[in-house]
C-alpha cells in the first residue's frame, strides 16, 4: 500500500503542516506534524473516532486544549515556573493564569511544527529541537516521537530526548479518549493500578504529600465507573496517580472501557505516574467541529509521565535529563472490541 501524506494546513508563518495516515493492527491513525498531534484514531468495526480532534487545521492553534498533542519540554505543571537546578535558580514562562508553568510554556513543542524524519505504512517518527532559553529552559533539547500501529490493536508511543545541558524533560501523549462516541465519558469504566494519588491546591499544583486512594473517590484499583459525585457534582479529576517512584519496565497500569460500545483500552507504560484528566473543563465549539460541540467530560486523558512539579520535590521521581543520557518513555494503548 502507498504511504499517505498530505498538506493539512499552514502555520501563521506559511509553513506547511503535514498529515500522515497510518494503518496497522486493526487501527487507523491520522498524525499531524504540528504538535506531533494524533488528530484521529479509529478501530476496525467501530465507527466513531476514539480521540477528540478537529477536521481542519485552523481550529487547532485557536481552540485545542492539547488534543492529541505532545506537550513539553516538561509536561504538566511547575509551581510558579520556578525551581533550583544544580544550585542555580531557574525561572520558566508562567503561561497558566500567570502563576503556573503548564506543559512547557507559551511556545511549547505542542504548538510548533515538527519534522517527519521517517514514515512507513504503520509508523511515523517526528522530531523537534527545543532551543536553549526557549521559555526559560536551559540547554538545547532534541526530542523525537514515534507512533507505531502494531498487531493486536496496539498504538505504541515512544518518546526520546537528549540534551546538551541539564534540564527538566517530561513528555506525554495528550489524547482525549472517548470509547463510544457519546457526548461525555461519564458512562465509561476505569481501572488505575495506583494505591496513592497527589492532592492538589487551587492551582492544581501537588501539595507535596501522597494520599492513599483507599476510602476516597480516587480509588480506581478495581474497574468502576468514572461517574463519581461529591456534594452533588461530578468529581473534577485532574490528578496524578502514583504508579512507582521511578521509570521501570513497561507494565499494564490502566484499563478503560465502554460497555455500550464494547470497546476497551489497556494502557501499558514505563512511566512512574499517570495524570487522569476527565475533561472537566472542556467547552469548545469550533469551525473544525462542523456544528458540533465538545462539552465538559467529552473525553478523558491518561497522560503517562513523571509526577507533576517533580523538580520541586526531592522525593518525587527524577525529571532532570543530563548530557550524555538518553531519555526513553514508552507507552502502549491497546484497543479491543468485544
Amino acid at each position: 500500500m502507498s504511504i499517505d501524506r498530505e498538506v493539512f494546513g499552514h502555520t501563521a508563518t506559511g509553513e506547511p503542516v503535514y498529515r500522515v495516515t497510518l494503518r496497522g493492527g486493526g487501527l487507523t491513525a491520522k498524525v499531524l506534524s504540528w504538535g506531533s498531534v494524533i488528530q484521529d484514531l479509529r478501530l476496525e468495526g467501530h465507527a466513531p473516532p476514539l480521540v477528540l480532534g478537529f477536521e481542519d487545521f485552523a481550529s487547532y492553534p485557536l481552540h485545542s486544549p492539547f488534543f492529541g498533542a505532545t506537550p513539553g519540554r516538561c509536561a504538566n505543571r511547575i509551581a510558579d515556573g520556578r525551581f533550583t537546578l544544580d544550585g542555580r535558580a531557574v525561572q520558566l514562562d508562567c503561561n497558566e493564569r500567570g502563576v503556573t508553568h503548564l506543559h512547557g510554556g507559551t511556545d511549547n513543542i505542542a504548538v510548533r511544527n515538527w519534522k517527519i524524519v521517517d514514515l512507513s505504512e504503520d509508523r511515523v517518527v517526528l522530531a523537534i529541537t527545543d532551543p536553549d532559553g526557549r521559555g526559560g529552559y536551559p540547554g538545547n533539547c532534541e526530542i523525537t516521537a514515534t507512533y507505531h500501529l502494531k498487531d493486536g490493536g496496539v498504538l505504541s508511543v515512544v518518546y526520546g530526548a537528549v540534551t546538551d545541558a541539564a534540564t527538566p524533560v517530561n513528555l506525554c501523549q495528550h489524547s482525549y479518549f472517548n470509547l463510544d462516541g457519546r457526548d461525555d465519558v461519564l458512562g465509561h469504566d476505569l481501572m488505575l493500578a495506583a494505591d496513592h494519588y497527589l492532592p492538589v491546591d487551587e492551582r492544581l499544583i501537588p501539595t507535596g504529600g501522597l494520599r492513599p486512594v483507599s476510602g476516597t473517590a480516587f480509588d480506581f484499583r478495581q474497574i468502576s465507573p468514572v461517574r463519581r459525585e461529591e456534594n452533588g457534582a461530578q468529581v473534577p479529576f485532574d490528578h496524578n496517580f502514583c504508579l512507582s517512584r521511578e521509570r521501570v519496565a513497561k507494565r499494564a497500569v490502566a484499563i478503560a472501557r465502554s460497555l455500550s460500545s464494547g470497546v476497551s483500552m489497556e494502557v501499558r507504560t514505563t512511566e512512574p505516574g499517570v495524570q487522569f484528566y476527565a475533561g472537566c473543563y472542556v467547552d469548545i465549539a469550533a469551525p473544525g467541529l462542523e456544528g458540533r460541540r465538545y462539552g465538559p467530560f467529552a473525553g478523558f486523558c491518561l497522560e503517562t509521565q513523571v509526577w507533576p512539579d517533580a523538580v520541586n520535590h526531592a522525593d518525587f521521581p527524577e525529571a532532570i535529563l543530563r548530557p550524555g543520557k538518553v531519555l526513553r518513555q514508552e507507552t502502549d494503548y491497546v484497543f479491543a472490541r468485544s
